[in-house]
């Protein structure tokens, strides 16, 4: 059988997978809607169990269980692992039927709520209509052992906050979280608060008690109110189980902290060979899936075995900090998932957040995923002494105040592989009033840049050998790849960020400039930049910046011989997962020199091919590509006016 080329890794070698077809010698069922179901059946199918627990309780490799459709409000505890990639034991939903873990419990004990006043902040006028507040006290029976609303969302490790640039009120709200009709509430910091805003709740101080104004001033009784109490839906209670899948599993109102530790929704516990594959994580206040060693405060031998996990077509939606969460763990396959939402927490500066957060992540693959609507948090984040990694066939879609889409930290021994992917509309962390105002012409002779503008496709931070290949990247408020060198980080010498090839990609429409090189040792060919901004190739060290259009980068520097020019009219429509072109209907956005032998392009026919890099055999569809030549970017075929679906899921 032919291998899979978009599985072959930047040293030549290709992911080798240790999934194996499984062979069940048991099942058991669980049904909680079954009339005759009970923890104390044999697991049948006609006497299954109520709980999932049950089972799990008694499940051994190779054993299957098969769980039937229902609400399921517990949080599961695989007593034991498999024996091998044959041998596993299976926690999947019964004959795809809609299969619900919540952690958190059903609540109607309502009560008016007294005793607080909204007129001392001046919120409630004498005279003015009074908000409808409510209150729930909360029953210790339901939240025996944990109590997300006693915990604020800050755990154990502060010592990487820097609290002179961070907002604290997020990292001391409470963990608790509260949904109405399956919609959550937004948690407030001061009783009178609720008073202007709708939508809202409030925990006292002990607690116990829980205020809370629905929309409209509802009743609570004509709606379905939900607390959260437990911290997992998925959780083995001992460390290092491995060979367990869990499969078509939805995980919901999970009440986790901020990282660290990475403590999940669905929680690997520092496992290792685990299958995730079509669950769904639904609203988890931190962690969506952990699949590392959790925090680096546990005891670690790096020659131990840890990640070989799969997660596949899963969703993983509005998770508070950090998506997927896998710290110190190689060898991953993360491919065909939807990450939506990751970031609402606002906790960026705990540097523990992202759609997928890594440190140490060796000999992986992470594929056809959807990033998108991230907030205040990156898309992908390797944090320190990755290697060998490719990404590929990605999207990297509407980063909200997003300081960069992919974050390369620290990794300087071996490539990592950023192919064929496309980004598009990352916003920047900032504010636009706090960008500095540069009156007239005097910011033209400033020897440094300046202000606080940023919003990369991808930064490298002290990170060598960055391959940035066949990529489509456009509308970053900055730039398409920012790099800065860091002379002193973790045992040994400092990132250079030096031999970044960024070869063959489409930079369009990004602000500041396509490329924002930290020196000259790097290299840059085959580039189409299309809708730039005056400057926009740049060499940053050493001072001043200089700030070069095509032909000057050329002239000076020999990069992009091959490069091209000019304008076209590009969107994407993120929603659908579509891209068009069209025959750009302006005039360029500045003027240039133009370059000998060389228009400036204006349709997508004028588009030259440029030589094909051999690392990258393959297009965005996976598709391989045999040519020598191929055209920029990921496709190896434009044409105008034509609607390209661009949702790498269904390339499968």
């Amino acid at each position: 059988m032919e291998k899979d080329l978009t599985l072959r890794l930047p040293n030549g070698e290709f992911f080798e997978s240790w999934e194996r077809e499984q062979v069940y010698d048991r099942e058991l069922h669980v049904d909680c809607n079954h009339p005759a179901a009970s923890d104390d059946n044999d697991g049948s199918i006609d006497r299954p169990f109520k709980t999932i627990n049950a089972a799990a309780a008694i499940a051994t490799a190779g054993t299957r269980v098969l769980i039937h459709g229902g609400v399921y409000r517990e949080c599961v505890r695989p007593a034991r692992g498999g024996d091998g990639p044959d041998r596993m034991i299976s926690y999947e939903a019964y004959n795809n039927e809609e299969v619900i873990i919540k952690a958190s419990v059903e609540v109607s004990n309502f009560i008016k709520s007294e005793g607080w006043s909204l007129r001392r902040f001046g919120v409630t006028a004498e005279g003015q209509k009074e908000p409808n507040i409510w209150a729930v006290k909360l029953n210790p029976d339901d939240f025996r052992g944990y109590n997300p609303f006693c915990a604020v969302n800050i755990l154990h490790d502060r010592l990487f906050i820097e609290y002179d640039k961070t907002d604290m009120t997020t990292y001391l709200l409470r963990r608790g979280m509260v949904f109405c009709d399956g919609k959550p509430l937004r948690q407030v910091s001061l009783y009178y608060e609720m008073g202007n805003q709708p939508g809202t709740y409030w925990v006292e101080a002990n607690g116990q008690i829980v205020h809370f104004r629905l929309w409209n001033d509802d009743d609570p009784a004509d709606h379905y109110i939900e607390l959260t109490c437990r911290e997992q839906c998925f959780a083995p209670e001992v460390p290092f189980l491995s060979y367990i899948k869990v499969k078509g599993l939805t995980c919901a109102h999970a009440a986790t902290g901020a990282p660290v530790p990475q403590r999940g929704s669905i929680s690997c516990y520092r496992g290792h060979h685990w299958i995730i594959e079509d669950c769904t994580i639904d609203w988890s206040n931190g962690v969506g899936i952990d699949i590392g060693n959790e925090c680096w405060h546990h005891t670690f031998d790096f020659n131990n075995v840890l990640g070989y996990d799969i997660i596949r077509r899963c969703k993983i939606l509005n998770v508070g900090v950090c998506g997927i969460a896998g710290m110190f763990a190689g060898n991953l396959l993360i491919e065909d998932n939807l990450i939506e939402g990751t970031g609402w927490q606002k906790m960026e500066l705990s540097w523990e957040a992202g759609g997928i957060k890594v440190h140490n992540c060796k000999n992986s693959v992470i594929r056809r995923n959807i990033f998108t609507k991230t907030l205040r948090a990156d898309h992908l984040w390797m944090d320190v002494g990755n290697e060998n990694n490719r990404i590929t066939q990605n999207l990297f879609l509407d980063g909200i105040e997003q300081r960069e889409a992919i974050f390369i930290e620290c990794s300087r021994d071996d490539v990592n592989l950023i192919d064929n992917n496309i980004f598009w509309n990352v916003e920047g962390r900032f504010n636009e009033n706090d960008v500095p105002k540069e009156p007239g012409s005097s910011g033209w002779y400033k020897m440094e840049e300046t202000g606080i503008v940023n919003g990369y496709a991808v930064y490298g931070e002290g990170t060598d050998r960055i391959h940035m290949v066949n990529n489509f990247i456009g509308k970053c408020r900055s730039a398409g790849y920012f790099a800065k060198t860091v002379a002193f980080r973790i045992a040994g010498r400092g990132g250079t960020s030096r031999e970044a090839r960024i070869w063959n990609n489409i930079f369009y429409d990004c602000k500041e400039a396509a490329i924002k090189m930290p020196t000259k040792h790097n290299q840059a060919e085959g580039n189409l930049y299309l809708n730039m901004p005056g400057g926009y190739l740049r060499i940053l060290y050493p001072a001043p910046t200089e700030c070069l259009d095509l032909r000057t980068w050329q002239e000076f520097y020999g990069f992009d011989m091959t490069g091209q020019e000019g304008t076209l009219d590009i969107s994407v429509d993120t929603d659908n997962f579509t891209m068009t072109i069209r025959k750009s209907q302006g005039m360029p956005m500045f003027f240039r020199r133009p370059i000998a032998g060389q228009n400036l392009i204006t349709s997508t026919e004028e588009i030259k091919k440029v030589k094909a890099i051999s690392s990258v055999p393959t297009d965005f569809y996976g598709n391989p590509v045999e040519d020598e030549m191929r055209l920029p970017g990921p496709f190896t075929e434009l044409k105008e006016e034509l609607v390209i679906n661009i949702d790498p899921r269904k390339l499968v």
